[in-house]
């Protein structure tokens, strides 16, 4: 048994066909199924059910997949390791973060360590917060920036980012005019909520009091798509204020304070406690604490 067998193994399995597989690893079909038949003849047993096109692990499938994934993952440590030798980062930087956390919070920092380690490959997984962690504790990637509070005890968990959020409404909208507004008050304009995440958590636990009343006129599944449909006064929304300064700046928006409430969106570096991390993340840390301390966090 080789590693590449096992690349091979996996994609199979998650793709659920040898040719899409083949495809993924730019072998041959035949290629792909003379690998994995030579991994069932080495185990001495079957890995694969197949069934006209579906293709299933079978029960010993199932057992090799979870070791398979080990040891890929730990032929990825280890080369990190190697590169780590070097005084300069190098390697792989494999972090994950959510779409609005990339748009709107990391580009300077990505910018200026790109510049700082040039030799690094940035490698971002982007999924909801729940997922970056699932994928932290698993190994497959190194650190993850989430919204907190995330309190698994096998993490290390370091705040980064702090921001406000507040009412973003259209230049055109009624409630432009005003500087802070009751909740009240804008539970009586069509609210436009994100279709999941914590702001929507925050949004509905807000509103719940005028749920009877309420408008919500859209849900949509980017920041960036409702920033857009604000700005175009199809209704207001509570967003990050650092999300929307380009359409402040622009004079498309506006963002109100809200009266009596006190909300903030906080992000945190997190990795787990027992790994040794590869020195291009452990540089990468180091950027995110320098830029939260010059923001007077």
């Amino acid at each position: 048994m080789d590693l590449d067998q096992l690349v091979t193994f996996i994609e199979v399995a998650k793709q659920g066909s040898f040719s899409r597989a083949g495809q993924k690893v730019f072998r041959s079909q035949p290629a792909v199924s003379a690998q994995i038949r030579q991994l069932e003849e080495e185990y001495g047993e079957k890995l694969f059910d197949r069934s006209g096109k579906l293709i299933r692990l079978t029960p010993a499938g199932e057992v090799l997949l979870e070791y398979a994934q080990r040891m890929l993952t730990l032929r990825a440590e280890s080369q990190r390791a190697v590169a780590d030798q070097r005084k300069t980062p190098r390697g792989t930087l494999a972090f994950g973060a959510n779409e609005a956390t990339c748009l709107y919070v990391l580009p300077d920092v990505l910018a200026r360590y790109h510049a700082l380690y040039p030799k690094v490959r940035i490698s971002v997984y982007r999924n909801f917060s729940h997922k970056i962690l699932e994928k932290i504790e698993d190994g497959w990637i190194d650190l993850g920036i989430v919204t907190l509070p995330a309190s698994q005890p096998s993490l290390q968990v370091q705040p980064v980012f702090r921001d406000r959020l507040m009412l973003m409404v259209s230049t055109k909208h009624p409630l432009a005019k005003r500087n802070s507004v009751r909740v009240s008050e804008a539970a009586e304009h069509p609210l436009i909520f994100p279709k999941t995440g914590y702001t929507r958590q925050v949004l509905d636990k807000l509103f719940r009091p005028y749920r009877s009343r309420l408008v919500i006129s859209m849900e949509l599944a980017s920041v960036g798509m409702i920033k857009r449909f604000v700005a175009a006064n199809l209704g207001v929304s509570l967003i990050s204020a650092s999300y929307a300064h380009e359409e402040v700046r622009a004079g498309e928006a506006k963002l109100i304070a809200l009266q009596g409430v006190d909300l903030w969106r906080e992000l945190g570096l997190v990795y787990r406690r027992d790994r040794t991390l590869p020195r291009a993340a452990t540089a990468f840390i180091q950027l995110m604490e320098e830029q939260h301390k010059a923001a007077g966090a």
